[in-house]
């Protein structure tokens, strides 16, 4: 009985707060005594769209509104062949240096079209298209012929910067990067059409994250630590081996994964991230050779690989920690992502000083009975010697 009270609960407020959503859109008002049959309040930026569809010529007349500086622009339009910006015909709203509204239409070949020439969209417009800015949002208007006679298109929306009074880039936020979906004009239904450039990169900050950020530090903390104690040799060297060698495995996936991600974003470079990672996945690499070059115990040159060792295993730690937060600044996840990990290396960080104290009085003590047992032996040496 509780369990079903719960139910009715959670669908009533459902239900009560899509009914407010539903109630601000159709609250809207605009200029010119318009009014439109349908709104649907867009997932991201802010934004919202308002239509009326007529059945029986294929037309819809439609209204985008979305906030801005008077200083950005606002675009918004249809792409027949699949949720994303290539491919799209959009009608982008700006202002001049004298706060006169003006609006691009337009055809995107690509995400990363260079050029935007005007009245080259795929689809009619019978009426249209008008824009105005009020209240720090703009808002176009226009009468469209859906392609292909169609009720159901991809629509696509944006917002961005100008420079010089032209039309700049939009910012790569996950808001800008996922805004577009699946609408019904008939129905007024609407789907999240699938990211998969989004869902690729969060993959890449995810493998980086856990491989670098997470297994190498630990294998690190197991090598420098469970190795004083007698009783952890041989098992300490092969749980590092076991961490280092999986963190360098996700690792090379999630590098590999950024190249690729890299290749298909010409012309949106993140330099200092991208060489970070180079470097951190060259060091790794140099890491696992040295593995392999590993001198003996009691070969001359086992200090200078030891030195060499754990300074490039250090620098990769640093390095790998620091490419994180700047791959979380890219990718600008949910605040508690970057909480996350501050706690991860915190706990990693406490963990290494209590160890660091724990371990330190047994070393010591360790050094001194080696060098006790080798003065005791070389003293020995010296007797059978003289005998």
């Amino acid at each position: 009985m509780g369990r079903r009270l719960l139910l009715l609960l959670g669908a009533a407020v459902l239900l009560l707060s899509s009914a407010a959503t539903a109630q601000d859109c159709l609250s809207a008002t605009f200029s010119g005594g318009r009014t439109f049959g349908k709104c649907n309040s867009l997932p991201t930026l802010s934004a919202s769209l308002h239509w009326t569809y007529h059945p029986e010529n294929g037309t819809a007349d439609v209204a985008f509104r979305a906030p801005s500086d008077s200083s950005g622009w606002v675009g918004w339009g249809i792409n027949p062949s699949g949720g994303n910006m290539g491919g799209s015909s959009v009608f982008v709203a700006s202002q001049d240096g004298s706060g006169a509204v003006s609006i691009l239409m337009t055809y995107l070949e690509n995400s990363n079209s260079p050029s935007l020439t005007n009245n080259t969209l795929k689809f009619n417009v019978p009426v249209g298209p008008a824009a105005e800015y009020s209240n720090g949002a703009y808002t176009i208007y226009a009468t469209v012929q859906l392609p292909g006679n169609s009720t159901q298109q991809f629509t696509v929306w944006q917002a961005g910067p100008t420079s010089n009074g032209a039309i700049a880039a939009h910012p790569t936020a996950p808001a800008n990067l996922a805004s577009f979906q699946r609408l019904d004009f008939l129905s007024g239904s609407s789907t999240a059409a699938s990211n998969s450039k989004l869902h690729r990169r969060n993959i890449h900050g995810l493998l980086n994250a856990i491989a670098w950020g997470v297994l190498i530090p630990i294998g690190a903390i197991i090598a420098r630590y469970l190795r004083v104690f007698e009783s952890a040799d041989p098992a300490w060297f092969y749980l590092h081996i076991a961490c280092q060698c999986s963190g360098y495995i996700l690792g090379v996936a999630g590098w590999g994964l950024g190249l690729k991600l890299g290749s298909e974003s010409a012309g949106i470079t993140y330099q200092p991230h991208r060489n970070l990672g180079i470097a951190i996945f060259s060091l790794a690499t140099l890491q696992v050779f040295a593995l392999l070059l590993r001198p003996d115990k009691k070969n001359k040159y086992r200090l200078y690989w030891n030195i060499y060792h754990h300074s490039v295993g250090y620098s990769v730690i640093v390095l790998s920690a620091i490419n994180i937060f700047k791959g979380l600044d890219i990718l600008q996840p949910a605040s508690g992502y970057k909480t996350a990990y501050i706690v991860i290396l915190a706990t990693l960080g406490g963990i290494a000083l209590c160890l660091e104290a724990i371990t330190w009085p047994i070393a010591i003590r360790k050094r001194r009975r080696n060098a006790a047992d080798k003065a005791a032996n070389g003293n020995g040496h010296s007797w059978q010697q003289g005998a």
